[in-house]
């Protein structure tokens, strides 16, 4: 007989159970929610990622990839902080763009804080002074966040934050490096002073309100837009389809990238499949790091054009239709 087995006595009881104890709240916690605005590619999603201290959203060098109002949960103390990273706020042309942008300022308006991110490097720009303008319309008290100041001198940093604050009534401001951390942790403690008084609306442990298939989605989307900087447009995406736990623990995930192109599906499918096959890799271990389980990723290519119509896809990713 193997080592490893083992004959159990039929009468063989197991030691009695020790009760675990409680576990009970801390008194007077507050919660709340924090909505970040701010153009397309302020750093925004880098921000809240830095925030949670895991990745919630995805971060890409291509501008309008947040689409949907993803949530961070971030705890400090007592204090139980709901980050909302909204899609980049610009002028919309079509009806996906519209969709996101009232996305965006919808929960900025629900939200009981709210912190406009700027990237200091390019200051006041043309999208960033029409948010500027808008904001006053949003009755929450309003926090400055200037990003990336490793990368502009002190001088224009001091003068670019005493020209914002003339024109809006912050009632804080904060420099930071999202990628590099500076200044993130004084910005959490200050938010979690703003909470106000409320049991925790999450469990403590929990760091993202996205169900995991969603998750999984947008990581693929992340590794899609990584790998494809330049030849695909924004409007594609991605649709987890199937999630099958397997009796070792492991899942399998099915997952579909839609384009609006037969052209674009071939761009994203690579020459002998080349491309999909690094896309899938570089997703799967990350999709696996954050189900914390082996998974065994499929994608498909499909063409639908004119995704971007559809009202299911809307519902799909959060987002309200907009009509005409």
């Amino acid at each position: 007989m193997p080592e490893d087995d083992h004959d159990f006595d039929d009468d063989f009881a197991p030691p009695p159970l020790i009760p675990l104890p409680a576990v009970t709240m801390p008194e007077n916690t507050t919660a709340g929610f924090v909505a970040l605005i701010g153009i397309p590619n302020a750093g925004k999603s880098t921000l809240l990622n830095s925030l949670v201290g895991t990745k919630v959203s995805i971060v890409s060098r291509k501008v309008q990839t947040t689409r949907a109002l993803v949530r961070g949960i971030v705890m400090h103390e007592t204090a139980q902080i709901i980050l909302v990273d909204t899609p980049g706020i610009f002028a919309p042309k079509r009806r996906l763009d519209r969709a996101m942008v009232h996305s965006a300022w919808s929960g900025a308006s629900d939200a009981d804080a709210v912190c406009l991110l700027i990237d200091a490097r390019k200051g006041v720009t043309e999208e960033v002074d029409a948010i500027l303008a808008k904001l006053p319309d949003v009755k929450r008290p309003k926090v400055l966040i200037l990003n990336k100041i490793d990368l502009i001198p002190r001088d224009r940093l001091l003068a670019l934050a005493a020209s914002l604050n003339e024109r809006i009534s912050f009632e804080h401001t904060f420099m930071v490096s999202a990628l590099n951390g500076d200044g993130i942790e004084t910005l959490k403690s200050t938010l979690a002073g703003m909470m106000p008084k409320s049991p925790w609306l999450y469990p403590e442990d929990q760091v993202s309100d996205a169900p995991i298939r969603m998750l999984a989605a947008e990581i693929t989307r992340e590794k899609l837009y990584d790998r494809l900087h330049e030849e695909l447009p924004y409007r594609s995406t991605v649709e987890t389809d199937q999630w099958q736990p397997r009796p070792d623990g492991s899942v399998r995930i099915e997952q579909t990238i839609f384009v609006e192109r037969e052209s674009q599906r071939s761009i994203v499918l690579g020459k002998g499949g080349q491309t999909i096959k690094a896309i899938g890799q570089a997703a799967r271990l990350e999709i696996a790091e954050a189900a914390e389980q082996t998974v065994h990723l499929f994608l498909h290519v499909k063409v639908r054009e004119n995704w971007a119509d559809d009202p299911a896809r809307y519902r799909e990713m959060g987002l309200e239709f907009p009509r005409g």
